[in-house]
């Protein structure tokens, strides 16, 4: 079992930055894939990047590549999202979630997630 708790969201201007904390508990965090999702409302939740066990693979939806930056470090069992020049479409509640085996986008493939954090960009 993981436990994973997001922190780190809020309101924004548009062109501002914020970054995204996901504290992990539990088994051991070096054994999951790690990944950031978001949902706005009325929309379905997408993917929006994700990282390889050791930190040293990334991957990036379209939408936000360029402009956030996914990291992890294993010996705080935490990942983070660093988003920097925030649209209004970013704005979305966003989740972490742990993978043991599956395809990064694909939200079905992942085994726990956390509870989100909203982020509003305001233009």
């Amino acid at each position: 079992q993981v436990q994973l708790v997001e922190s780190g969201g809020g309101l924004v201007q548009a062109g501002g930055s914020l970054r995204l904390s996901c504290a992990a508990s539990g088994r051991t965090f070096s054994s999951y894939t790690m990944g950031w999702f978001r949902q706005a409302p009325g929309k379905e939740r997408e993917f929006a990047a994700a990282i390889s066990r050791s930190g040293g693979n990334t991957f990036y939806a379209d939408s936000v590549k360029g402009r956030f930056t996914i990291s992890r470090d294993n010996a705080k069992n935490t990942v983070y999202l660093q988003m920097n020049s925030l649209k209004p479409e970013d704005t979305a509640v966003y989740y972490c979630a742990a993978q043991s085996f599956g395809i990064w986008s694909n939200y079905g493939g992942y085994d726990y997630w956390g509870q989100g954090t909203q982020v509003t960009v305001s233009s």
